[in-house]
């Protein structure tokens, strides 16, 4: 597997898009780095912002269920 072939794969596994993993892939085989690390850093944010909006769900999760447990009991 060639390093540009294991960056794509790696950022895929990271959980970046297929379009986003071959755009970033694109910039490493032309030499673009700074771009390229720029492109992997807005995926990192993009990444970041999923998981706090899980967070969110779980908390929100969370409170229903309290509610949920303090009026059976």
């Amino acid at each position: 597997m060639s390093v540009k072939e294991q960056l794509i794969q790696g950022l895929s596994d990271a959980g970046c898009s297929a379009e986003a993993a071959r755009k970033i892939g694109a910039l490493f085989e032309t030499g673009s780095y700074d771009e390229m690390l720029h492109q992997m850093k807005k995926q990192r944010c993009v990444l970041v912002d999923q998981m706090h909006e899980s967070q969110r769900r779980v908390d929100r999760m969370d409170f229903l269920i309290r509610n949920q447990e303090k009026r059976i009991n």
